[in-house]
């Protein structure tokens, strides 16, 4: 993601540092490869391919970007939830992670419904804790017909930035009531702003939750083509400065750092601009039903997307280590019925254009 979710040094200082480069490549560049899937999408000549080049563009926890295909015969893939991108730490049973599949299934399912294909899904052929994989697929050519939802896949973005003070219409919280509760009511939000805030510095504040974020840093266009994941901060002062070596992930890891500091101030006055969010429920918690909240949260951005809005996904009380037992506790306690899962939440609202989120590419992440 860019600058605005850990805008660690914001960009203090950076005109000068800049100057003093003469204002060069290094600086003024930025990473091409990394969105270049963006671009890509699509355009591979077969279907599969197609609709993974597409699903790779979906929503992720931390950008992790978990997923892994292999193709089988000619009609059928393996969808595996690759072992070694995991946040032990922020999603402990992998939650989240598992939204984020269901994330890329959908979105998987709608790019072959545009070309007619239907996906028919098998879930956890091997059971839901068993070693295979999370879903084979096969496409079935004729069978579908196009999601008006899709025409909204290659411009939907997580916008992390503070949004504008005008409020969320009434129209428009109606279209989005069937993805979710939409929470508009002035001191609904407010409550939500409190606690979505607390839940942040809880994060932030546990040193290991925080190294996790830190972990997973790309500091300049260099670091970000390289490896297109994670947490990526662009900009001139960051191109040098994870060039020259003058940022450095670790220098993040005290709260008392610049960047820490920053990141805290630009969070809270992020949080602060909200004004309104959504809320996704579940009556279980199965692995299939993360799956299906994967889609729903899918859906749900591309339909804000589709409506001039903007979506951040704030789900750091939904998560589920000790320190964060309080905030998860009230925000079930507000929202779902004894039995039921909080799997989502998210701010909504009208936030300014930002640029596509870097991705791996499709050849990345087929197994041989």
């Amino acid at each position: 993601m860019t600058l605005s979710r850990r805008r660690f040094l914001s960009l203090i200082g950076g005109g000068v540092i800049v100057a003093a480069a003469g204002g060069g490549y290094i600086g003024s560049r930025k990473a091409t490869a990394a969105v270049a899937p963006w671009s890509l999408a699509g355009g591979y000549g077969e279907v599969r391919r197609d609709a993974l080049s597409w699903a790779l563009l979906a929503p992720n926890p931390h950008n992790i970007q978990p997923w892994r295909a292999e193709l089988i015969g000619d009609a059928r893939l393996a969808l595996h939830l690759d072992p070694a991108r995991s946040l032990p730490h922020t999603d402990p049973f992998g939650r989240q992670l598992t939204i984020g599949m269901g994330c890329f299934i959908e979105l998987m399912r709608m790019a072959a419904a545009e070309r007619g294909h239907a996906v028919e899904l098998v879930l956890y052929p091997d059971g839901e804790d068993g070693p295979g994989p999370v879903a084979l697929a096969t496409f079935v050519p004729g069978a579908a017909e196009p999601d008006p939802l899709f025409a909204a896949a290659a411009t939907r973005r997580s916008c992390k930035e503070p949004f504008d003070a005008r409020p969320v219409p009434e129209a428009a919280a109606a279209a989005l009531a069937e993805h979710g509760v939409v929470v508009t009511r002035p001191e609904d939000v407010q409550t939500l702003r409190d606690l979505t805030w607390e839940a942040w510095v809880i994060e932030m504040e546990t040193p290991r939750t925080w190294k996790e974020s830190i972990d997973l840093l790309r500091i300049g266009a260099s670091q970000v083509d390289a490896a297109p994941d994670g947490i990526d901060l662009q900009g001139p002062f960051f191109n040098l400065g994870g060039t020259l070596g003058f940022i450095r992930k670790e220098d993040q890891l005290s709260l008392d750092s610049m960047g820490a500091r920053q990141t805290y101030e630009s969070y809270r006055s992020t949080m602060a601009r909200t004004p309104a969010h959504v809320v996704q429920v579940s009556d279980g918690n199965t692995r299939r039903d993360q799956i299906e909240a994967g889609a729903r949260w899918l859906r749900l951005n591309l339909a804000t997307t589709a409506l001039g809005l903007s979506l951040h996904p704030v789900s750091q009380a939904l998560q589920e280590y000790p320190e964060m037992a309080g905030p998860y506790a009230r925000i079930h306690a507000l929202y779902a019925r004894p039995g039921q899962t909080v799997q989502m939440l998210g701010r909504l609202g009208y936030g300014p254009a930002v640029p596509p989120t870097p991705r791996w590419r499709l050849e990345d992440k087929l197994a041989s």
